[in-house]
């Protein structure tokens, strides 16, 4: 539908694959692929938590919206916002192809920010996606609003690695 947001929902997990690679998940691939128009997805560091966002191209049309949206609530708040800062980090994703199967390299900038090792989560949040090293997430548990989200990651993650255990 023209001029309705891509959203994103559900979640997946991937090991480090040879040459470097994880997996975008199935479930989220196409959406990924409608949104970009191609096989590239966004990624840049989450704002908040020590994870990475993921997004298809289409979402850049909105990030200007989403800059005047974000000075106008400062404003009324009387809060600082450096409309400048704010567009650096929203500018600053990386463009990063994936193949037919989701295969993709994670860059090494990206993957030092939110401590990527080996594995990854992903969870669809609407209008992006978290990328998470589960150890990360798992350090949120504590948080009762995270809680479905960790056991989501530790179950997905458990058949992952049985999966792998048997090649």
């Amino acid at each position: 539908m023209a001029g309705q947001p891509t959203i994103y929902s559900g979640q997946g997990f991937s090991l480090i694959r040879d040459k470097k690679r994880f997996v975008l998940p199935n479930t989220l691939r196409p959406t990924v692929r409608e949104s970009s128009g191609k096989d590239i997805i966004c990624l840049a560091k989450h704002p908040e938590w020590k994870c990475l966002v993921a997004f298809g191209l289409s979402r850049v049309d909105d990030f200007e919206k989403q800059l005047d949206t974000e000075e106008e609530r400062a404003d009324r708040a009387g809060r600082p916002f450096s409309r400048d800062k704010r567009a650096m980090q929203l500018y600053s994703f990386q463009q990063v192809p994936f193949d037919g199967s989701g295969r993709f390299v994670l860059p090494e900038a990206l993957s030092g920010l939110a401590n990527i090792e080996d594995q990854l989560f992903f969870q669809g949040v609407g209008r992006f996606i978290t990328i998470w090293n589960p150890a990360e997430l798992y350090a949120l548990a504590e948080d009762p609003e995270m809680e479905t989200i960790v056991a989501t990651c530790r179950s997905l993650a458990d058949a992952e690695l049985a999966k792998a255990k048997k090649k």
